[in-house]
């Protein structure tokens, strides 16, 4: 039997406009709304992201972050 699909924790995000509209987009093509997104996206975060380029594009966002905090 599937497990029941419960959104049962809220909390505020802040988000880039360039990360909303790609959820937004992601969410829309498949069909879901954006807290279901989300919850999808983290519920298999392990298979959905390859842990090499993860690691490279973490370490480019760190190293522009202060700079688009300004």
């Amino acid at each position: 039997m599937p497990k029941r699909f419960r959104l049962t924790r809220r909390f505020n995000a802040a988000m880039t406009e360039d990360g909303y509209r790609r959820l937004r987009r992601f969410a829309t093509e498949a069909g879901l709304d954006e807290g279901e997104a989300l919850s999808f996206l983290f519920e298999n975060f392990d298979s959905v992201t390859d842990s090499d380029a993860l690691t490279h594009r973490l370490r480019l966002f760190n190293s522009e972050l202060e700079a688009r905090k300004r």
